[in-house]
């Protein structure tokens, strides 16, 4: 580890520069030319993208950051934070220790917390941090993670994996069987130290995909941030023959919203309606998750269409997703567009239309932004449709 980083002159001059840019930077002269410049610069780039994403790092002192995209690479404090009220036990063992971030939240309901890492000088940066935000139930072990289970040979509540998804033969990768530790081929083995295992996915993986790669899942949880899709959670209980729960969470600002549903869940026959007063749109997590049926059903909402994945009522309701009023809604047709949107300024979504976002805006001269939204869709009747709305902020 480079503790000449931890100078507190240094630590001044990172701190004055976080957010500059660092190409700029890298072209000035090195203030302190016993200690290499790229490392400086790379504390600087690091500590600014952990000021969002991992504030209780950022606000640390003596905090020493790996690369750039090892920071960009790891869980936020808001997903790890949401993955650690999924444990319940005495003792995790992480077996893809990375920056340690989910291990810091697990640490706060687990007792033991091991955490393992093939890249030694990442585990020191890590057994570091953890010092400096005084952590104390963690133990860091360098080298193979399965090696690593092998030799502490010990029962544990938890197994808690997040494969990396980077393949030096076929580059980045999405099929759990491509990724390391190839989780599929060691479940088996897992089992014999732990009969429940968490793992960790990118978001791009397919449900469907993952469910044939792996037995006994008992829950996936699709995490988004603000209505932006961050990763995958796959719970696994050894000898869990159930059909899985999806379950969807939009960690927002002051609020989660959640839906939750049963795997291939039958659902009563799909109700479809012409636009009525309200018009909802599922947020990210649930668009990712396909529960569009069970959402219908759960909600008793009409859909606009069986592939617009726009739903309608008259009455308004508390929903997992985006909320506006139809304030006009019309065919989707020359006239039309000339009488109520052409040289408009207003915010434009497509679902189940078959032009882009770019092209309506370019063909009928309608410039980005401003108080209304607009929705370009298909309706039961399979007609073109435009709704014009307002926007209802959340509670």
């Amino acid at each position: 580890m480079k503790t000449a980083l931890l100078n507190p002159e240094i630590q001044d001059y990172i701190n004055t520069n976080i957010g500059q840019n660092i190409s700029t930077l890298a072209l000035q002269k090195n203030p302190f030319p016993d200690v290499n410049w790229m490392d400086i610069l790379n504390q600087i780039e690091a500590k600014t993208k952990a000021k969002e994403k991992l504030p209780s790092w950022f606000a640390q002192k003596n905090i020493i950051y790996p690369s750039k995209i090892s920071v960009e690479q790891t869980s936020s404090e808001k997903t790890a934070h949401y993955k650690a009220s999924l444990i319940k036990g005495e003792s995790l063992i992480d077996l893809t220790g990375g920056f340690g971030v989910d291990d810091f939240y697990f640490s706060k309901t687990i007792n033991q917390i091991a955490h393992c890492e093939m890249n030694a000088d990442l585990s020191t940066i890590v057994q570091h941090n953890y010092t400096q935000l005084n952590v104390s139930n963690i133990k860091t072990y360098v080298g193979d993670s399965i090696l690593t289970l092998q030799q502490l040979n010990q029962k544990w509540d938890w197994i808690y994996i997040d494969p990396s998804r980077r393949s030096d033969v076929k580059g980045k990768v999405f099929l759990l069987k491509d990724c390391l530790p190839n989780v599929p081929e060691n479940l088996n083995n897992y089992f014999s130290y732990s009969k429940n295992i968490l793992i960790k996915t990118a978001p791009l993986l397919d449900l469907t995909a993952g469910l044939a790669e792996l037995n006994f899942v008992k829950t996936i949880h699709i995490i988004a941030v603000e209505n932006e899709v961050k990763e995958l959670l796959w719970e696994i209980e050894q000898n869990y023959i159930k059909e899985p729960r999806i379950k969807t969470v939009n960690l927002r600002q002051n609020q989660i919203d959640t839906f939750e549903y049963a795997w291939n869940q039958e659902t009563s026959s799909l109700s479809l309606s012409e636009p009525l007063r309200y018009i909802y749109e599922p947020n990210s997590a649930i668009m990712k998750s396909g529960g569009f049926d069970a959402l219908a059903q759960q909600y008793q909402l009409q859909k606009l269409h069986k592939h617009s994945h726009l739903y309608t009522s008259n009455e308004l309701l508390n929903f997992p997703g985006r909320v506006f009023e139809i304030q006009n809604n019309f065919e989707y047709s020359k006239p039309n567009m000339k009488k109520y949107l052409e040289n408009q300024k207003i915010n434009i979504t497509t679902r189940n239309f078959p032009e882009t976002v770019a092209n309506i805006r370019k063909k009928w001269k309608i410039k980005e932004g401003g108080l209304g939204y607009c929705f370009f869709s298909t309706d039961l009747n399979n007609r073109k449709i435009v709704l014009i709305c307002t926007k209802i902020e959340h509670s």
